[in-house]
């Protein structure tokens, strides 16, 4: 099922003379309204209009006021700042959090606003990099997921967003615009139920939104995986009649003199297998594709805005089912390239998949490699539901911390202690799959290091709980699918560039 992703444009006009059924201005914890070209004394009637309704100010809150007399909007949003100056824009220490702000308040707004057909945001956008944050929020805000909805709620979005902004800074606005509408179409693939969403279908959908932006693609199925000796997809894959597939996409512009791998984790349904999960542990398995959804999307959006540097994306596809040929407990498979791992946890699949992905990457000796994986519980034991963590390569994974930094995407690096390898020594295989329990999160990524070839720089980013949101909405984030991490995919993309 597919649905319609929103979209903004940049327009030059001030506040007061935009014409929509909602103006989008700014307002801090101290009460003041900020916005783009708004005369005093209507900033002014807006405060008054805030004290009147107890608008508090605070960052993520909004409150919908009447229009005051000579604005040409219906109604305004006060979307909270909370501690927003807009001096901090141009302090070093300051200004990625101060773009967030502005960010989620563009995007508290839209997500606040359900009827109305045309919303112009008037947040102050002194330079292009303010007003690509206010479009990026603006147009995550305005997600909803309605394809199932017999009464599709995807239709009260707003059918136009603008921008306000000096004419300098439009082709900003267009980029952020098409950064979000990537991000997206990673919701949009997280979100799909998995009695549809499928390695086949899976697959077919991401070849035709990447031929459409003349990425190549490839795609191995059963058979190819088998013969050419993918152990970790095929093993995993055994106990569902719905099989495995692996996909390669290719963006190559000829002026790129660097090439990034994206490798992403595409279990798009973990029943956890013969080891299976409890009941509530399977309600939110359907996102366990989150890395290869992200993975697609950067690699769709990176060519979308023709950044100039290669990138090839690996999507490891496959349903993780207790069937009766599913794997077991104690077998040993073959990963490619030779490898052998003994599987003693069935429901530490998506190591197995990643590592066979890794190795057909790593033959290719890009100058980064980056995993994205909803890999553990552990990460949100250790981190929570928002934050991601990030292992590999000390300058690798620096470079991943740095990237979410710019796009607010909350990342923190972490260490690979030695002796967690020895958690993995088997006395059957090379390797076995899953270890002891203290570490998890550290512990899967050095699983994962067996498969990155000594003198690669690499990175691994555990989004288990902040690719999915199972609670309630926030900022510029909703319900369910977040598209996490995206955007900062993207921002690596154009660093390497």
């Amino acid at each position: 099922m597919t649905q319609s992703i929103p979209s903004a444009a940049g327009r030059t006009a001030a506040a007061h003379k935009a014409k929509a059924d909602v103006l989008v201005v700014g307002l801090t914890a101290e009460g003041t309204v900020l916005a783009e070209d708004l005369k005093p004394a209507l900033a002014k009637d807006l405060e008054k209009a805030a004290v009147s309704v107890d608008a508090s100010g605070r960052l993520d809150s909004t409150a919908r006021v009447p229009a005051p007399a000579g604005v040409a909007a219906d109604s305004v949003v006060l979307a909270g700042l909370g501690e927003f100056s807009p001096a901090d824009l141009t302090e070093p220490t300051k200004a990625d959090a101060a773009l967030d702000a502005l960010r989620r308040a563009a995007g508290s707004a839209l997500r606040s606003i359900t009827k109305a057909r045309s919303v112009a945001l008037a947040l102050p956008s002194p330079d292009a990099a303010v007003a690509e944050a206010i479009a990026t929020g603006a147009v995550l805000g305005a997600y909803r997921y309605g394809a199932y909805r017999s009464e599709d709620k995807a239709k009260t979005l707003a059918a136009g967003i603008e921008v306000l902004t000096a004419k300098s800074n439009l082709k900003a606005v267009e980029r952020g615009a098409v950064i979000a509408r990537g991000t997206c179409g990673a919701r949009d693939f997280v979100n799909q139920p998995p009695l549809d969403l499928y390695p086949e279908t899976f697959a077919a959908e991401v070849v035709r939104q990447a031929k459409a932006e003349k990425i190549k693609a490839t795609v191995w199925d059963p058979a190819k995986l088998e013969a050419e000796g993918f152990g970790g997809l095929i093993g995993v894959g055994r106990g569902s009649k719905r099989g495995p597939r692996l996909v390669k996409l290719e963006y190559a512009p000829r002026r790129a003199s660097k090439h990034l791998a994206l490798v992403g984790k595409g279990i798009t349904f973990d029943s956890g297998g013969i080891s299976l999960k409890p009941a509530a542990s399977m309600e939110d398995m359907k996102s366990d594709m989150g890395g290869a959804a992200a993975a697609a999307q950067a690699i769709i959006t990176i060519a979308r805005l023709q950044l100039p540097v290669k990138v090839t994306a690996w999507l490891a596809m496959a349903e993780n089912m207790p069937g009766a040929d599913a794997q077991r407990p104690s077998d040993v498979i073959t990963i490619y390239g030779g490898k052998t791992v003994e599987v003693t946890n069935t429901d530490a699949e998506g190591r197995l998949v990643l590592a066979d992905a890794l190795v057909a990457a790593g033959k290719e000796n890009p100058d980064l490699i980056i995993d994205i994986a909803t890999l553990t519980g552990a990460q949100i034991v250790a981190l929570g539901n928002r934050t991601s963590g990030v292992m590999g390569r000390t300058n690798a994974r620096n470079a991943v911390v740095l990237a979410s930094e710019k796009t607010g995407e909350a990342m923190w690096p972490m260490p690979f202690p030695e002796e967690l390898l020895s958690y993995f020594d088997s006395e059957t295989a090379d390797i076995k799959n899953s270890g002891k329990r203290p570490g998890g999160m550290l512990s899967a990524g050095v699983f994962l290091q067996e498969f990155v070839a000594d003198e690669q720089d690499w990175a691994h980013i555990d989004i288990a709980g902040p690719s999915f949101n199972s609670e309630s909405p926030w900022g510029y984030t909703p319900a369910e699918g977040t598209g996490v991490p995206v955007r900062t995919l993207v921002q690596v993309a154009e660093n390497l560039a």
